[in-house]
Order: structure tokens, then sequence, then C-alpha cells
């Protein structure tokens, strides 16, 4: 079915646009993007605590896509052990450190009409804010394709973006962005602990974390400003245990959205989306929810003027349909990656195309051989496992939380969650064969189990496993994770299949 949501009563959409970017124009057949012959797109640079190859997958693939529409690619990564710094993949490369300075000398030299910020993850965006500040795009007379410089402040600027909800009536989390540690102290007090520090402009939660007493606040607010990118933190209510999903959702100039697909975390908020085990489709939505979540979830993109992917997450209060806007990132993100690998629907090359002007009637999808306006279904289930560093990093604090350390991700296709959970442990390249019964089952006594469950590390899925072996039950294990009933009688379904099998080598 085709869902081409081209709904004028429905656009909220930003109006503040300056001569350097390029707006919505609404049912407009002329393509305000067809001068533009040469595109410079953003890598993200070298790999770090929060990203891998994600970028190098998107970026890849919207060099290839722009390249089929005639358009000249410059491309611009500091990181040679990339697919996409290939002399094939663009029609120029340079590696080259990815600084302002450097940026503009290449603007100079190769005159490009336009730069694709998008494809970059977060490095790509903020070099994009820094050029804008910085007079370069004004300078050269360069466009910004995808998001433009108002989208991009407004979703990465905790205070800007909580107002742009509030005028749509979409449920924030009540926060304060604060710019100091007096600031910080000051509005906790009414907000009260524990509370959610989330610096802005940084990538995967870098510098945030959950503050429990006065102590947490001031260390994590301290590191948060430094890493933030305009100084700033927000300091968010508690939501914790609350359930997260997230929605990838596309747009095109005329307005058309569709929604690619919706996951769900298996670990509750506190933890955050990167570090968390995923789920797609949603498991445990509703079909009442579900569709509220995907109203707001194009309401949201429709309002902020997003062109192209962006992606969605929400908290939905386990108790009830409440739910709260944790955050939009108005790009290709990490989730994209997974999110086309499992539909099979290529978020970064159609996004790549929209932000040239074509619209999603206009785009062909090779995989399905559908246009890109209609929306994946599955009739299976995804399963995705962060891959954890600390074989490498021993030292390592590895209690999860709302900053990433994870360096990468496996993606499993199962008919059942059971088979893909089980596919997605041995695909980690860690030496289990599966969840249990591998031989390699560590032993814990019941205070570690319960530490363990209450503090979420790398090896939580394998003490729930053992929790359930040893005759904890699912309501104790609940307690103590917040992680859904449905999930956790999964879990105890591949554990008692490890008890019958034993039963029965014992037969034979």
């Amino acid at each position: 079915m085709v869902y081409l949501n081209n709904n004028k009563s429905n656009n909220n959409s930003n109006s503040n646009s300056d001569n350097n970017t390029i707006t919505n124009l609404e049912n407009n057949d002329e393509n305000p993007y067809k001068d533009i012959k040469k595109v410079l797109i953003i890598g993200s640079g070298p790999i770090v605590i929060g990203q891998a190859a994600e970028f190098d997958f998107s970026g890849s693939q919207a060099c290839k896509s722009l390249r089929e529409e005639g358009i000249y690619t410059i491309l611009v990564n500091s990181n040679p052990a990339t697919i996409q710094t290939d002399k094939d993949i663009a029609d120029k490369v340079y590696l080259e450190p990815l600084k302002p300075m450097i940026l503009e000398k290449i603007i100079a030299k190769e005159k490009p009409d336009a730069i694709l910020p998008t494809m970059g993850g977060q490095t790509g965006l903020n070099l994009a804010i820094d050029l804008y500040r910085m007079g370069i795009l004004d300078k050269y007379g360069v466009k910004l394709l995808g998001s433009t410089v108002d989208v991009i402040e407004t979703s990465e600027d905790r205070d800007l973006f909580n107002k742009s909800m509030e005028e749509i009536g979409e449920p924030v989390t009540k926060s304060y962005a604060v710019s100091s540690i007096d600031e910080a102290l000051s509005v906790v007090g009414e907000l009260g602990y524990p509370v959610i520090v989330r610096p802005a402009f940084t990538l995967g939660g870098s510098g945030g974390g959950i503050a429990y007493n006065e102590k947490d606040l001031k260390e994590i607010t301290e590191m948060g400003i430094k890493y933030s990118m305009i100084n700033q933190v927000l300091i968010d209510e508690s939501v914790l245990g609350w359930k997260e999903y997230e929605y990838e959702v596309i747009r095109d100039r005329n307005n058309n959205c569709i929604i690619v697909c919706n996951m769900e975390n298996i670990d509750p908020m506190g933890i955050h989306t990167g570090e968390s085990i995923v789920v797609a489709p949603a498991q445990t939505l509703c079909d009442k929810a579900h569709q509220m979540l995907r109203d707001a979830a194009l309401n949201i993109i429709r309002h902020l003027n997003i062109i192209g992917g962006c992606n969605v997450q929400f908290s939905v209060n386990p108790e009830n349909t409440e739910y709260r806007v944790i955050e939009v990132n108005p790009r290709v993100s990490r989730s994209s990656a997974l999110a086309s690998k499992a539909t099979g629907y290529p978020i970064a090359k159609i996004s790549a195309k929209i932000a040239i002007g074509k619209t999603l009637d206009q785009i062909k999808n090779d995989i399905t051989n559908t246009t890109a306006g209609f929306e994946p279904t599955l009739d299976y289930v995804i399963v995705k496992i962060p891959r954890w560093p600390f074989d490498k990093f021993k030292t390592v604090n590895k209690y999860l939380g709302t900053s990433m350390k994870s360096t990468g991700e496996v993606m499993a296709i199962g008919r059942t969650l059971e088979e893909a959970l089980q596919k997605a442990i041995r695909s980690l390249d860690i030496g289990r064969h599966g969840l249990i019964g591998d031989g390699k089952d560590i032993n814990h006594s019941n205070d570690e189990i319960n530490h363990l469950l209450k503090n979420a590390t790398d090896e939580r899925l394998f003490v729930i496993a053992e929790a359930l072996d040893k005759g904890w039950s699912i309501d104790e294990i609940y307690e103590s994770t917040n992680i859904d009933k449905f999930f956790l009688e999964r879990i105890k379904n591949i554990v008692d299949t490890k008890k019958e099998l034993e039963i029965l080598s014992k037969l034979i």
C-alpha cells in the first residue's frame, strides 16, 4: 500500500530559512535543485566509540545515488579505511582532516553547487553548522542539501527542540537547557533526582549520563558542557524504566512522507538506543499505540521541515499509552543503516535523491521493484545486538547507560524472535554459540545475578538466561530489569528448550 501523506493542513513547517538553504516547496513541480551539478559530500571521519561502519555504508550509497543522477560528486573524509574513499565511489576523493578551514580550501578549489552533510553522522552536521556560522557558505554561494541550518539547529539544540515540539502539541520530558553547573543545580530542585543529562550536538550521547545525586550531577554536567558544540546540556526529568521505540521516516519536498519501519528496544529507557538490543518491527505495541506514534512521527518530520531521512525516538509508559518525544536525528543515522538492511529499503540512497529534488513517487526502489513511496512490509523478525570492544579495552567500565560504548553491531533475521536472537548472539564473534547451553555459561551467585540484572553490562542477556535457568521467575527479573515480560518469555522459551534437550540426551 502506498502512503504518500500529502496533508497540507498538517504541515507546520518552519519558515525561517536563509538564502543558503533550500526550503520546502509544497506541490511545486518545478525542481528547485535542477541547477545543482556538483555536490560535496562530508564523511564521518575516523571510527570512534558510538559509530563504526554505518556512515561508510550511508556515504557510499549517497555517492552512487547522486552519480546515477549525473551529479559530479566530491567526497571528503579523513579515514582511508572506508569503502567510500575508494576512488571508484566518488568522482573526486579528498583524504583530509574534517576541519572547516580544510573544507573551505576544497570548496574554493572544486566550487561545488551544494553540500550534503547528512550522510556523515554528527560530524557532518556539526561541520555544516560551522561552515554556515563562519560565512563560508555565503562566501562561495554553496547551498545545503537535506537538512537546512534551521532544521539542524532546532533538532540539536535541546531548548529549541523542546519549544518546537510544544508548538505542535507533542509531549517532551520536562527539562531545562543549562550552560553551567550552577544552573543545573538550580533546576534539579524542581525535577528531583534522578535526572538525565544530555549534551547538545553530540554523537551517541557522548558526555551525558544519569545523575542520582549532586556529585553525579556536577561531574556529568561539567563533562557534557565540554563535549557539547554549543556548551549546552539538557537536564531531563527521569523516564527511567519506560519503553523505547524508534521510527524511521522519510519526507520529500512535496511533503510526501512514509514510515520505513519501527523498532523497539528490548532494554528500557536509561540505556542509550545504540547500546540496546533492538527488534524490528516493534513487538509489544498495540495497533492504537502504533498509530499514535506513527502520526506523531509524521507530524514531527513535517513540522521540522526535514527533507530526506530521519529517525524519531519515543519513550512510552509501560502502564499506559502515555509517551514522550525523546529526540530527532535530522540525518541518516546508525539506526538508518539497520533499518535499510532489515527492510531492503535503501534509506541513504533514496535520501540522497530526495536531497536533489526528486520525490518519492519519482524514485525507484530496485530491491522491491516499486516506487520509493511504498512502505516496506516485514513478515520476519530482526534482532540487533551491539558489539562492545571490552575484549580489547579490558579496563573500561562495562556498565551501560546513556552514553554509547559500542563500536558496532550485528543483525540477524528469523521467523521467530527466538531464532533471530540466537543467530545474532552467534554473529557477535565472542565465542558464544547461543544464549545458553554452549558449555561457556558463567556461574554467578544469586547476589551477583541480582546486581547484574539491576546494573546492565554487555553480558545482560546471558545473565537473564542464567537466572531463568536457576529458577528465577519472570516477575523477579522484570522487577530488576524493567524488560517487558514478552521478551523475558521468549528468552525463557530458549532456556526451557535447553532443559528439554538435556533430558532427551540422557534418554538416548
